[in-house]
Protein backbone atom coordinates (compact mmCIF):
# COMPACT_ATOMS: atom_id res chain seq x y z
CA UNK A 1 0.00 0.00 0.00
CA UNK A 2 1.13 3.38 -0.82
CA UNK A 3 1.47 6.04 1.98
CA UNK A 4 0.77 8.84 -0.47
CA UNK A 5 -2.11 10.90 -0.37
CA UNK A 6 -3.70 13.50 -2.97
CA UNK A 7 -6.86 15.49 -2.74
CA UNK A 8 -8.48 15.99 -6.05
CA UNK A 9 -11.32 19.26 -5.93
CA UNK A 10 -12.34 22.78 -6.08
CA UNK A 11 -10.79 25.70 -5.09
CA UNK A 12 -13.47 28.56 -4.36
CA UNK A 13 -14.32 32.09 -3.75
CA UNK A 14 -17.10 31.60 -1.82
CA UNK A 15 -20.64 34.33 -0.33
CA UNK A 16 -22.12 33.17 2.52
CA UNK A 17 -24.55 34.81 4.77
CA UNK A 18 -25.15 33.37 8.35
CA UNK A 19 -25.69 33.80 11.73
CA UNK A 20 -22.04 35.16 11.74
CA UNK A 21 -22.96 38.10 9.12
CA UNK A 22 -22.35 38.34 5.10
CA UNK A 23 -18.75 37.14 3.53
CA UNK A 24 -18.59 38.01 -0.07
CA UNK A 25 -15.38 35.92 -2.08
CA UNK A 26 -13.67 34.10 0.89
CA UNK A 27 -11.43 31.80 -0.24
CA UNK A 28 -12.82 28.03 0.07
CA UNK A 29 -13.21 24.73 -2.19
CA UNK A 30 -12.73 20.74 -1.17
CA UNK A 31 -9.38 20.86 -2.07
CA UNK A 32 -8.02 23.54 0.31
CA UNK A 33 -10.36 22.94 2.84
CA UNK A 34 -9.07 18.84 2.50
CA UNK A 35 -5.50 19.63 2.07
CA UNK A 36 -4.81 22.27 4.96
CA UNK A 37 -6.78 19.86 7.60
CA UNK A 38 -4.56 16.65 6.40
CA UNK A 39 -0.99 18.71 6.38
CA UNK A 40 -1.20 18.67 9.60
CA UNK A 41 -0.82 14.97 10.00
CA UNK A 42 1.41 14.39 6.51
CA UNK A 43 2.17 15.26 3.38
CA UNK A 44 -0.65 16.15 0.76
CA UNK A 45 -0.84 16.79 -2.73
CA UNK A 46 -3.35 18.49 -4.44
CA UNK A 47 -5.01 18.30 -7.85
CA UNK A 48 -7.29 21.73 -8.73
CA UNK A 49 -8.22 24.28 -11.48
CA UNK A 50 -7.61 28.27 -10.12
CA UNK A 51 -8.01 31.64 -11.86
CA UNK A 52 -4.94 34.11 -12.27
CA UNK A 53 -6.65 36.42 -10.37
CA UNK A 54 -6.82 33.63 -6.90
CA UNK A 55 -3.19 32.22 -7.42
CA UNK A 56 -1.68 34.38 -5.04
CA UNK A 57 -4.47 34.40 -2.30
CA UNK A 58 -3.97 30.32 -2.10
CA UNK A 59 -0.16 30.35 -2.00
CA UNK A 60 -0.87 32.90 0.72
CA UNK A 61 -2.68 30.63 2.37
CA UNK A 62 -1.31 27.67 1.94
CA UNK A 63 2.05 29.07 3.03
CA UNK A 64 4.85 27.00 4.43
CA UNK A 65 2.75 23.51 4.86
CA UNK A 66 3.41 20.22 3.09
CA UNK A 67 1.24 20.90 0.62
CA UNK A 68 2.41 19.61 -3.03
CA UNK A 69 1.17 22.07 -5.71
CA UNK A 70 2.55 20.75 -8.76
CA UNK A 71 -0.93 19.67 -10.40
CA UNK A 72 -2.37 23.08 -9.80
CA UNK A 73 -3.59 24.65 -13.31
CA UNK A 74 -3.73 27.97 -13.42
CA UNK A 75 -6.04 28.82 -15.81
CA UNK A 76 -7.26 32.04 -18.18
CA UNK A 77 -11.15 31.70 -16.63
CA UNK A 78 -12.45 32.96 -13.73
CA UNK A 79 -12.14 31.18 -9.85
CA UNK A 80 -15.19 28.91 -9.16
CA UNK A 81 -17.63 30.52 -7.18
CA UNK A 82 -20.32 29.42 -5.19
CA UNK A 83 -22.99 30.75 -2.15
CA UNK A 84 -24.59 29.65 0.18
CA UNK A 85 -26.82 30.59 3.12
CA UNK A 86 -26.21 28.94 6.18
CA UNK A 87 -29.46 28.06 8.27
CA UNK A 88 -29.69 25.54 11.03
CA UNK A 89 -25.68 24.42 10.69
CA UNK A 90 -25.86 23.57 7.05
CA UNK A 91 -25.67 25.41 3.53
CA UNK A 92 -28.84 26.01 1.51
CA UNK A 93 -26.84 26.07 -1.91
CA UNK A 94 -27.66 29.86 -4.12
CA UNK A 95 -25.65 28.39 -6.93
CA UNK A 96 -22.23 28.99 -8.18
CA UNK A 97 -20.46 29.91 -11.49
CA UNK A 98 -18.47 26.99 -12.88
CA UNK A 99 -17.28 27.99 -16.15
CA UNK A 100 -13.49 27.06 -15.00
CA UNK A 101 -14.51 23.43 -15.14
CA UNK A 102 -14.74 23.85 -19.24
CA UNK A 103 -10.96 24.56 -19.81
CA UNK A 104 -9.96 22.05 -17.17
CA UNK A 105 -8.29 19.18 -18.42
CA UNK A 106 -7.29 17.53 -15.02
CA UNK A 107 -3.55 15.99 -14.82
CA UNK A 108 -3.12 13.29 -12.37
CA UNK A 109 0.54 11.82 -11.05
CA UNK A 110 1.29 8.83 -13.77
CA UNK A 111 0.42 5.68 -12.41
CA UNK A 112 -0.82 7.29 -9.29
CA UNK A 113 -1.37 4.34 -6.55
CA UNK A 114 -1.38 5.94 -3.28
CA UNK A 115 -5.01 7.25 -1.69
CA UNK A 116 -6.84 10.02 -3.21
CA UNK A 117 -10.05 11.53 -2.19
CA UNK A 118 -12.04 13.42 -5.08
CA UNK A 119 -14.04 16.02 -3.38
CA UNK A 120 -17.04 17.60 -4.44
CA UNK A 121 -16.74 19.72 -8.41
CA UNK A 122 -18.99 19.35 -10.95
CA UNK A 123 -19.95 15.94 -11.49
CA UNK A 124 -19.06 15.84 -15.04
CA UNK A 125 -15.05 16.60 -13.68
CA UNK A 126 -15.14 14.65 -10.39
CA UNK A 127 -16.17 11.56 -12.77
CA UNK A 128 -13.61 12.01 -14.57
CA UNK A 129 -10.48 11.76 -11.66
CA UNK A 130 -12.02 8.85 -10.62
CA UNK A 131 -11.08 7.41 -13.69
CA UNK A 132 -7.88 8.99 -13.72
CA UNK A 133 -7.00 7.71 -10.42
CA UNK A 134 -8.38 4.55 -10.66
CA UNK A 135 -5.31 3.01 -9.69
CA UNK A 136 -5.23 4.30 -6.08
CA UNK A 137 -4.97 1.78 -3.33
CA UNK A 138 -7.98 3.40 -1.94
CA UNK A 139 -10.47 6.41 -3.67
CA UNK A 140 -12.76 8.17 -1.62
CA UNK A 141 -15.10 10.42 -3.18
CA UNK A 142 -17.61 13.04 -1.78
CA UNK A 143 -21.33 14.36 -2.74
CA UNK A 144 -22.69 18.01 -3.48
CA UNK A 145 -26.71 18.01 -3.41
CA UNK A 146 -27.03 20.55 -5.56
CA UNK A 147 -25.01 18.52 -8.20
CA UNK A 148 -26.29 15.32 -7.36
CA UNK A 149 -29.44 17.31 -8.65
CA UNK A 150 -28.72 18.36 -11.60
CA UNK A 151 -26.13 15.82 -13.02
CA UNK A 152 -27.44 12.95 -11.61
CA UNK A 153 -25.60 10.29 -13.85
CA UNK A 154 -22.49 11.54 -13.58
CA UNK A 155 -22.99 11.79 -9.90
CA UNK A 156 -23.23 7.92 -9.56
CA UNK A 157 -20.50 7.40 -12.20
CA UNK A 158 -18.45 8.97 -9.35
CA UNK A 159 -20.15 6.26 -6.89
CA UNK A 160 -19.87 3.34 -9.37
CA UNK A 161 -15.97 4.02 -9.35
CA UNK A 162 -15.37 5.13 -5.56
CA UNK A 163 -13.80 2.55 -2.93
CA UNK A 164 -15.33 4.73 -0.09
CA UNK A 165 -18.18 7.91 -0.24
CA UNK A 166 -18.72 10.42 2.20
CA UNK A 167 -22.01 11.85 2.04
CA UNK A 168 -24.90 13.61 4.25
CA UNK A 169 -28.47 12.32 5.02
CA UNK A 170 -29.84 14.95 2.18
CA UNK A 171 -27.80 13.75 -0.20
CA UNK A 172 -27.44 10.16 0.68
CA UNK A 173 -31.08 10.52 0.37
CA UNK A 174 -30.93 12.21 -3.13
CA UNK A 175 -28.63 9.40 -4.27
CA UNK A 176 -31.55 6.26 -3.55
CA UNK A 177 -30.43 5.67 -0.15
CA UNK A 178 -32.59 4.19 2.55
CA UNK A 179 -30.57 1.75 5.21
CA UNK A 180 -26.77 2.38 4.85
CA UNK A 181 -25.33 -1.21 4.77
CA UNK A 182 -27.61 -2.51 2.08
CA UNK A 183 -26.47 1.19 0.19
CA UNK A 184 -23.09 0.20 0.69
CA UNK A 185 -23.51 -3.36 -0.41
CA UNK A 186 -25.31 -2.27 -3.32
CA UNK A 187 -22.70 0.42 -4.60
CA UNK A 188 -19.51 -2.23 -3.56
CA UNK A 189 -18.32 0.25 -1.79
CA UNK A 190 -15.68 -0.52 0.83
CA UNK A 191 -17.24 1.92 3.17
CA UNK A 192 -19.99 4.56 3.34
CA UNK A 193 -19.44 7.77 5.81
CA UNK A 194 -22.52 9.69 6.77
CA UNK A 195 -22.07 13.01 8.12
CA UNK A 196 -24.97 14.72 10.13
CA UNK A 197 -23.16 17.56 11.83
CA UNK A 198 -24.07 18.31 15.13
CA UNK A 199 -24.87 14.51 15.24
CA UNK A 200 -21.29 13.23 14.58
CA UNK A 201 -20.23 10.64 11.91
CA UNK A 202 -20.88 7.22 11.02
CA UNK A 203 -18.53 4.69 8.76
CA UNK A 204 -20.27 1.47 7.76
CA UNK A 205 -17.81 -1.01 6.17
CA UNK A 206 -18.18 -4.98 6.14
CA UNK A 207 -17.33 -5.16 9.89
CA UNK A 208 -20.65 -3.22 10.53
CA UNK A 209 -20.87 0.44 11.93
CA UNK A 210 -18.52 2.92 13.56
CA UNK A 211 -19.77 6.00 14.99
CA UNK A 212 -18.09 9.34 16.38
CA UNK A 213 -19.89 12.25 18.23
CA UNK A 214 -19.30 15.46 17.25
CA UNK A 215 -18.08 17.91 20.16
CA UNK A 216 -20.99 19.73 21.73
CA UNK A 217 -18.15 22.25 23.75
CA UNK A 218 -16.93 23.73 20.92
CA UNK A 219 -18.77 26.55 19.15
CA UNK A 220 -19.73 26.73 15.74
CA UNK A 221 -19.50 29.82 13.48
CA UNK A 222 -19.35 28.44 9.89
CA UNK A 223 -19.89 24.52 8.26
CA UNK A 224 -18.25 24.96 4.91
CA UNK A 225 -15.93 22.40 4.64
CA UNK A 226 -16.34 20.77 7.72
CA UNK A 227 -16.89 17.37 5.68
CA UNK A 228 -13.90 17.78 4.08
CA UNK A 229 -11.85 18.17 6.99
CA UNK A 230 -13.49 14.80 8.46
CA UNK A 231 -12.32 12.81 5.25
CA UNK A 232 -9.16 14.41 5.31
CA UNK A 233 -8.00 14.15 9.02
CA UNK A 234 -9.69 10.02 8.65
CA UNK A 235 -7.64 9.29 5.66
CA UNK A 236 -4.78 10.70 6.67
CA UNK A 237 -4.52 9.72 10.33
CA UNK A 238 -5.47 6.43 8.74
CA UNK A 239 -2.92 5.97 6.34
CA UNK A 240 -0.22 6.83 9.31
CA UNK A 241 -1.90 4.01 10.95
CA UNK A 242 -1.08 1.65 8.71
CA UNK A 243 -4.99 1.24 7.26
CA UNK A 244 -5.72 -1.38 10.16
CA UNK A 245 -9.24 -1.84 9.94
CA UNK A 246 -9.39 -1.70 14.08
CA UNK A 247 -8.56 2.10 14.01
CA UNK A 248 -11.03 2.77 11.91
CA UNK A 249 -12.91 4.56 14.91
CA UNK A 250 -9.75 6.06 15.83
CA UNK A 251 -9.23 8.03 12.56
CA UNK A 252 -12.15 9.07 12.35
CA UNK A 253 -11.73 10.78 15.61
CA UNK A 254 -8.75 12.74 14.21
CA UNK A 255 -11.27 13.86 11.21
CA UNK A 256 -14.13 14.75 13.38
CA UNK A 257 -11.20 16.88 15.48
CA UNK A 258 -10.37 18.21 11.83
CA UNK A 259 -14.01 19.34 11.37
CA UNK A 260 -14.14 21.40 14.84
CA UNK A 261 -11.19 23.40 14.05
CA UNK A 262 -12.37 24.32 10.78
CA UNK A 263 -16.21 25.12 11.67
CA UNK A 264 -14.69 27.55 14.66
CA UNK A 265 -13.99 30.00 12.16
CA UNK A 266 -15.20 31.74 8.87
CA UNK A 267 -14.25 30.18 5.58
CA UNK A 268 -10.43 28.19 5.81
CA UNK A 269 -9.26 31.02 8.00
CA UNK A 270 -9.48 28.80 11.51
CA UNK A 271 -7.99 25.16 9.17
CA UNK A 272 -5.47 27.40 7.54
CA UNK A 273 -4.20 28.85 11.21
CA UNK A 274 -3.97 25.51 12.99
CA UNK A 275 -1.12 23.67 14.71
CA UNK A 276 -0.41 20.52 15.06
CA UNK A 277 -0.29 21.09 18.67
CA UNK A 278 -3.96 22.38 18.42
CA UNK A 279 -5.09 19.44 16.43
CA UNK A 280 -3.42 16.96 19.47
CA UNK A 281 -5.45 18.84 21.96
CA UNK A 282 -8.57 18.25 20.17
CA UNK A 283 -8.19 14.54 19.10
CA UNK A 284 -8.44 14.29 22.52
CA UNK A 285 -11.35 16.09 23.62
CA UNK A 286 -13.29 14.28 20.73
CA UNK A 287 -11.78 10.92 22.41
CA UNK A 288 -13.64 12.11 25.79
CA UNK A 289 -16.84 12.68 24.15
CA UNK A 290 -16.71 9.53 22.40
CA UNK A 291 -16.00 7.48 25.85
CA UNK A 292 -18.43 9.67 27.59
CA UNK A 293 -21.11 8.44 24.89
CA UNK A 294 -19.46 4.79 24.85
Amino acid sequence: MSDELLVAGSIALDSLDGEFGSVREEMGGSALYFALAASLIMPVRIVAPVGQESLATVKRILGSRPIDVEYLDVLDAPTYRWRARQESGRNIDRGSQDSIYDRWKPRVPAGYQGWAFVGSMRPDRQALLTIELGHSSLLAADAMLSYLQSQPEEARDVLRHSHWYFCNHEEFAALGGHEPAEFRRRWSLDGLVIKAGPRGVTAYTELGSTHVPALPSQRVVDTTGAGDAIAAGMMAHWIAAGADPELLQESLVWGVACASITISDIGLRAIAAATREQLHDRVEEVDRCLRRES
